[in-house]
């Protein structure tokens, strides 16, 4: 296995970790403050694998499949576990519909990444390789940036400041869903040609 797959395997084995650290009530708060660390360091491994792969040429198929995976994985889980303590959806100005908007959001996020996942399924068995847009990783960078503030904010949410990152966290979070909206709608336009049905050249080729 080469570097940049064990890059990829320890940002999957940093989940539960994230987890653990996320539901350590007994550090009383300081432990959301560790999820953050740990999300920050799980996160920053993507763009280090990928850059190792590509400039020593050691892509390989259990590259491709790890890593998309231990992606959505990540996320997934940070989001879903911040409903679990949706106070902090309701700090300040958001209380009482914050939680309900986070709930949406969540849910149109991780439809996205389904949807955009079953493109590339389709894409791949065309060999049609689909490459990500900035307005995709844009959105990633508002993503990581959200969680790991609202992570942070939930450490210190007694205090204002504590309410302030969590705050600024909530909005990222907000613009990271209305990038997720508008990208997801782009990569779906952009890769239409995926849908149309394949010519009868292409079904010999896939047959052959």
């Amino acid at each position: 296995m080469n570097l940049p797959n064990k890059i990829t395997l320890t940002r999957i084995c940093m989940i539960p970790v994230f987890i653990l650290f996320f539901y350590l009530d007994v550090l009383d708060g300081w432990n959301f403050l560790a999820a953050a660390i740990v999300f920050v360091l799980a996160a920053s491994t993507d763009a280090l694998d990928g850059h190792i792969a590509r400039s020593r040429n050691l892509v390989t198929n259990l590259g491709k499949f790890l890593d998309p995976i231990a992606d959505k994985v990540l996320v997934s889980t940070a989001l879903i576990l911040l409903l679990t303590r949706g106070i902090v959806f309701e700090v300040d100005f958001f209380a009482g519909w914050g939680l309900i908007v986070a709930g949406v959001c969540v849910a149109v996020i991780l439809a996205r990444e389904l949807i955009v996942s079953g493109f590339r399924m389709i894409a791949a068995g065309r060999s049609v390789v689909l490459a990500a847009d900035k307005l995709g990783k844009l959105k990633t960078v508002f993503q990581d940036a959200a969680i790991a503030l609202i992570l942070a904010g939930m450490a210190f949410l007694d205090a204002r400041g504590g309410q302030i990152v969590a705050i600024v966290g909530i909005f990222c979070f907000y613009v990271c869903t209305l990038l997720t909206l508008v990208s997801g709608v782009n990569y779906i336009v952009r890769n239409k040609a995926v849908l149309s049905e394949p010519s009868a050249k292409e079904d010999e080729e896939a047959q052959a």
